[in-house]
């Protein structure tokens, strides 16, 4: 979430006006996140998330509205889209695609995250897999590996030599990933500290599903291991790991080719945010309120795996 197209005032009273929510008290932008822009908006009903889409249009923006809606009517604690007067869930706002979102309680987990908030969101995710088996509606991921080898086509020329033959490395290692025969379906493919609420060990919502697609289970368990299970160090911590998979293991056993492929899902979901990070590093856009992360977190999650492999114990 960040700041990329300022909403005035006077504009988004006029975009409220569409909606039963009541008189505009305050809003303010999100720095948190790279992709969207992003408002809390404060009214005399209620607290909201608006949200200015960037690189989406109408017709792509309602499968993750879809995706929302689903998760919350079965029992996954995620934002509601807001309808206005007309039901629609989507409208226009300075030009932009905007959507109107309850606002959930709880704070992102800014820091390294406890045990019990690793069990949680295995937990959670695991339920996640299973009841997301039942959504009916497609779309096939936009940071496959399509999309990493392009990207990375478009970074090696401003690698150092060293990163760059990491990457390609890893590109070679890499090439089977679209052809293995793992179980798929409804993915976060997002699941980060900063998109998960906790009241303490209190999981309270899961939010920012505009990455959602379909994608091998396994791979939206990978981002979630690589981003929840590292320590103060920024290597994966052995405990953390260890909660978090047998959480998720309670919902969800894994098959013999997803155990027997574990590292090269790890590694693809290391890569995938490393290149990201790196482009938005190297390629950056202007906003009025955006945060670039740093894309070497990802560089020593995506070695560590390389040269010291998680075991399969867990399992």
């Amino acid at each position: 979430m960040s700041v990329y197209t300022e909403v005035g005032r006077d504009q988004l009273i006029a975009f409220l006006a569409d909606y039963a929510v009541g008189e505009l008290v305050h809003y303010q932008g999100i720095s948190d996140g790279i992709e969207n822009t992003n408002y809390f908006v404060t009214t005399d009903k209620g607290e909201f998330v608006l949200t200015l889409f960037e690189h989406h249009d109408f017709g792509e923006l309602a499968y993750f509205l879809d995706v929302m809606t689903f998760f919350f009517e079965h029992g996954i604690p995620s934002a509601h889209p807001a309808a206005d007067r007309q039901g629609l869930y989507l409208k226009k706002l300075c030009g932009r695609p905007a959507a109107l979102v309850m606002r959930l309680d709880g704070r992102g987990v800014n820091q390294v995250a406890s045990l019990n908030q690793c069990a949680a969101i295995g937990d959670m995710l695991g339920q996640m897999h299973i009841v997301g088996q039942k959504f009916q509606s497609r779309r096939s991921s936009q940071r496959g590996p399509d999309w990493r080898i392009d990207t990375a086509q478009r970074l090696l020329p401003l690698m150092d030599a060293e990163q760059a033959d990491c990457l390609k490395n890893e590109l070679a290692f890499q090439k089977g990933y679209a052809d293995l025969d793992l179980p798929w379906g409804v993915t976060h493919s997002d699941l980060f500290r900063d998109n998960a609420l906790f009241d303490g060990d209190q999981l309270k919502g899961i939010i920012d599903f505009y990455f959602a697609c379909d994608e091998y289970l396994l791979y939206d368990l990978a981002v979630a291991v690589n981003d929840w299970c590292v320590n103060d160090a920024g290597t994966l911590d052995h405990n953390r790991y260890q909660a978090l998979m047998q959480a998720y293991l309670k919902h969800r056993h894994l098959t013999e080719a997803e155990q027997a492929n574990w590292n090269l899902v790890l590694r693809a979901a290391a890569l995938r945010f490393w290149l990201s990070r790196l482009q938005d590093k190297l390629f950056p856009r202007e906003g009025e309120m955006t945060q670039i992360k740093n894309p070497d977190a990802f560089l020593t999650i995506l070695l560590q795996h390389r040269h010291h492999p998680l075991s399969a114990d867990v399992f």
